[in-house]
């Protein structure tokens, strides 16, 4: 474990002292610089799998055991033309993953058909929540306010089945539509025991809005989250970049996330200027294991 600077000189100080002379004192002394260290990481981070797009219909059996060994904990699906499940039953792939020491906690959806048996086959392996990618752009407020009657509904049915459901945003919904911001409509409109919302951190700021404000503007509203770096400088739309490497200040913006109710923090990474997916999510992977609040 590596210790910061002022822990170390906590440390040294404690040992000067004599109070690390086998006492329980210094005992509890390193043990309360671990907690706090510790309190500090990302226990555990995901993958969104649309990052591997185009490598993971040639062999998703493949990709899932290289993901695993970059060290990420969970992964995030969607819904391509072999499924959620990837040409796998729900059962078999959880136990696929499983035994790669990964959980699949949710899964973002493309359409409501067959929405029910989508409810059912996630709840049956434990999943967290379905999470809806994509909706509108709406052309009025109140084609928001039906999205979000919509969202209850669908919330209502996933709770019924031990799920939650949430709302995954682009852009558009943090831009002002007869003057309102639809996220606002979609938010307030919604209930907050049915319905959560998966903040891609990457298009609010794309969208000229600052995450943090609307985490505290919302507090446990945003329990997941895409952690999704952006080229610095860059007036592209398609401008996400290797964590660490962009404009967004992560350990800022996610500390504000933790301590408004955030849980799940799941990578995603849509271009790849000089590198290959592959590579791109191991080095988003030890960026975050070397991430600190």
């Amino acid at each position: 474990m590596l210790i910061k600077r002022k822990y170390f000189l906590k440390l040294t100080g404690a040992l000067s002292a004599g109070m690390l002379a086998g006492t329980s004192t210094g005992s509890n002394f390193l043990t309360s610089i671990m907690q706090d260290e510790d309190s500090k990481k990302i226990k555990k981070f995901g993958l969104q799998l649309w990052t591997m797009r185009d490598e993971l219909p040639k062999d998703p059996k493949g990709i899932l055991k290289q993901i695993a060994s970059f060290g990420y904990s969970n992964i995030e699906s969607f819904e391509g033309q072999q499924g959620m499940f990837w040409g796998m039953k729900n059962t078999e792939f959880k136990k696929y993953i499983s035994d790669l020491g990964l959980t699949m906690h949710s899964s973002h959806y493309g359409n409501d058909k067959d929405f029910e048996k989508k409810v059912a086959d996630a709840a049956e392996i434990g999943m967290k929540y379905l999470i809806l990618a994509w909706e509108g752009p709406g052309k009025t407020i109140d084609d928001y306010k039906r999205y979000a009657e919509d969202f209850n509904k669908k919330g209502e049915l996933c709770k019924k089945n031990g799920l939650r459901f949430a709302f995954h945003n682009h852009d558009f919904t943090f831009k002002k539509l007869e003057g309102q911001y639809a996220q606002d409509v979609l938010l307030n409109n919604t209930e907050a025991s049915l319905v959560d919302f998966e903040m891609d951190i990457y298009w609010v700021v794309t969208a000229g809005q600052d995450p943090e404000a609307w985490f505290k503007k919302y507090p446990n509203r945003f329990r997941l989250c895409h952690v999704k770096d952006r080229i610095k400088e860059s007036t592209e739309d398609n401008a996400s970049c290797t964590l660490g490497t962009g404009s967004l200040n992560f350990p800022k913006i996610l500390k504000t996330a933790k301590e408004n109710g955030m849980h799940y923090y799941i990578v995603e990474q849509e271009r790849y200027d000089g590198t290959t997916p592959l590579n791109a999510i191991k080095d988003d992977a030890e960026y975050l294991k070397k991430f600190r609040f």
